[in-house]
């Protein structure tokens, strides 16, 4: 048996305002933008060279998803963006005046800073078993 987690689904005000933020601010590509219906449109975006999984942008269709945006898991670290080279990625999506709320730090399983996106999710960007030169 094989089961993957291919998507998962961010709730988002605005499709265009989202597009612009992962594509322009942390260089994500994107890979589907199809109209369904008038309100409501199918679109990925994935960080370069992703592979498994990507993220399924979605507008807020109910009161309850409006409430949900920005705080999908409670104001924990919502999702984990893994790189190669940390300190390239740092310094380009500060200069991108993406907010960092944790400043870089060493730990046992890589480096790692915390930064929220347009709406407040929490995010890691994590090089895994980074080593100082």
């Amino acid at each position: 048996m094989h089961q993957r987690i291919a998507r998962i689904a961010l709730v988002v005000r605005d499709y265009d305002e989202a597009i612009d933020f992962y594509v322009n601010k942390l260089d994500f590509e994107l890979l589907e933008d199809t109209s369904l219906s008038p309100d409501k449109r199918w679109v990925v975006v994935s960080p370069p060279g992703a592979r498994e999984c990507s993220l399924l942008l979605a507008k807020a269709a109910s009161e309850a998803q409006t409430k949900s945006i920005g705080n999908q898991t409670g104001g924990r670290v919502f999702l984990f963006l893994f790189t190669d080279d940390f300190d390239r990625d740092y310094e380009k999506y500060r200069e991108r005046n993406i907010r960092f709320i944790r400043l870089p730090e060493i730990l046992e399983y890589g480096k790692v800073a915390v930064f929220e996106d347009l709406y407040g999710n929490k995010w890691d960007l994590i090089q895994p078993d980074y080593k100082e030169t």
